[in-house]
């Protein structure tokens, strides 16, 4: 019984973490750039020792573990906005921006021009060219961002967007405000990459299917909740059924 409960509580977490993952999805439907992430399990047996001298032998009990929650990358919605420094990109490519804790990296090409005229992020990160952060004189007029991520102005040309890709982007890790960081090095996205100029790529996640999900799941983990705490029940009774008998 008390395996049962145990395993019913491995259910019970599973549950939970997936529930927490669509609830963030769902809560970035409207984030520009947003990638929705989904849960993966997989099962874990015990025990693991066993001996073959046992009349019964140990019967294997299955649990459930959080695997991974891997990144959606699938493209999300290009939106034409007419503004000359909103960028969206086209392929599995992502904008380079410095922060206090060091390089992240975004989809979301909401940008703006600081005081100092700089293009940075709407929290204010400087997004980064092939040079460094990219500086815009305050005289200077008809700024535009070209396909292959090229800024210019009147003046010329100001520097280029600096897109990455990575060999392994399920390494990536949510490093808030839509930014994620990488434990190995960013390469340059190439062919990969593309901007679609004066427009914003909005959320890949579908409002509709995420719903449905939720319910699908909340109704799983009430009745497994249920299931645990009958069977907690039932060990509960055992347990003073025993100890009245031992008084009697």
């Amino acid at each position: 019984m008390q395996n049962a409960q145990l395993i019913g509580l491995s259910s019970q977490m599973a549950l939970g973490r997936e529930i927490e993952v669509i609830a963030n999805n769902m809560a970035n439907v409207t984030t520009t750039g947003f990638k929705a992430r989904s849960t993966r399990f997989q099962e874990y047996l015990m025990p693991k020792a066993s001996a073959e001298s046992f009349r019964r032998p140990d019967r294997k009990l299955s649990y459930v573990i959080d695997a991974a929650t891997p990144l959606d990358l699938t493209q999300g919605p290009i939106e034409p906005t007419g503004n000359p420094l909103n960028a969206a990109i086209r392929g599995e490519a992502f904008f380079a921006v410095q922060t206090p804790q060091g390089e992240r990296y975004t989809r979301n090409g909401a940008f703006e021009m600081n005081a100092q005229g700089q293009i940075v992020t709407s929290d204010g990160y400087a997004v980064l060219g092939d040079g460094g952060p990219i500086q815009i004189g305050q005289q200077e007029t008809g700024l535009a961002i070209g396909p292959d991520g090229t800024v210019s102005t009147n003046q010329g040309t100001r520097g280029k967007l600096r897109l990455v890709t990575f060999a392994d982007p399920q390494g990536l890790t949510n490093a808030g405000s839509n930014l994620y960081s990488s434990s190995t090095p960013a390469q340059p996205a190439g062919p990969q990459g593309r901007i679609e100029p004066g427009s914003l790529e909005r959320s890949n996640v579908r409002p509709v299917l995420a719903m449905t999900r939720m319910l699908e799941v909340s109704r799983v983990y009430q009745l497994v909740s249920d299931t645990v705490s009958r069977l907690d029940s039932m060990r509960g009774q055992a347990i003073q059924r025993l100890a009245d008998v031992g008084n009697a």
